[in-house]
């Protein structure tokens, strides 16, 4: 899914991108509004972020023009405006959340994965399969969850396109060139630790027991295998 940020603060701008990047989205950056609704004309993005306070076009007109050309793309606004009033405004101009800075990094993901949940139900329903099964886990992808009996484990969109390529290719020793262009894109450019701790830390999440994995197996030298 690729993410509009449309942020004035640089730092701010940054920071966002690097917590959505880490969860599997693609970023698009945006400095003002002017720059957003060029970026959005273009690229068309699943999701955008919006600043309220920006030079030029602020970010209730930004929202406006928005749904006017996609009425149902998902919108959080991300605004040191933290009065009721704003949130009402930014909330009956269509926007699906509202979050106050200074925020979060637990936040930021909490809020983006419940508005994700809802734009995949609405548009992946017949496209995805409802769920599939990885040994004793039942993966939901459109709810970024996965259960196993009573147990709700959250997943990020990229733990979910992790698990959905060892589920496609079972059986099949998947190398960490393959892994990469599926779940982080063929632009990026990363280590082998970047792969490894990512699974570590999906294994702590998802199986039994992480050090004697049944659904994420190691073949040492050459990348991950789900039998």
């Amino acid at each position: 899914m690729k993410v509009l940020i449309a942020e004035d603060d640089d730092k701010t701008r940054d920071g966002l991108a690097e917590i959505l990047e880490n969860e599997g989205y693609e970023t698009l950056r945006a400095r003002d509004g002017k720059q957003a609704l060029t970026i959005f004309a273009r690229q068309n993005p699943d999701f955008v972020c919006l600043d309220i306070m920006m030079p030029g076009i602020d970010g209730y007109e930004l929202c406006r023009e928005i749904r006017k050309r996609s009425p149902a793309v998902p919108i959080i606004f991300i605004s040191a405006k933290s009065e009721e009033t704003d949130k009402v405004v930014g909330l009956e101009l269509g926007a699906d959340d509202f979050i106050t800075k200074p925020f979060g990094v637990k936040e930021v993901i909490a809020r983006v994965r419940a508005v994700t949940r809802r734009y995949l139900a609405a548009q992946e329903k017949g496209k995805t399969p409802a769920s599939f099964r990885l040994h004793d886990l039942e993966v939901f992808p459109r709810e970024l969850r996965a259960r196993r009996g009573p147990e709700t484990i959250d997943l990020s969109l990229r733990d979910v396109k992790i698990l959905q390529l060892l589920h496609q290719n079972k059986g099949t020793v998947l190398d960490r060139n393959t892994i990469f262009n599926a779940c982080w894109g063929f632009d990026y450019f990363p280590s082998s630790r970047t792969l490894d701790q990512h699974i570590s830390q999906l294994r702590k999440r998802i199986e039994r027991d992480p050090k004697n994995p049944q659904i994420i197996q190691t073949v040492h030298g050459v990348g991950y295998r789900y039998e």
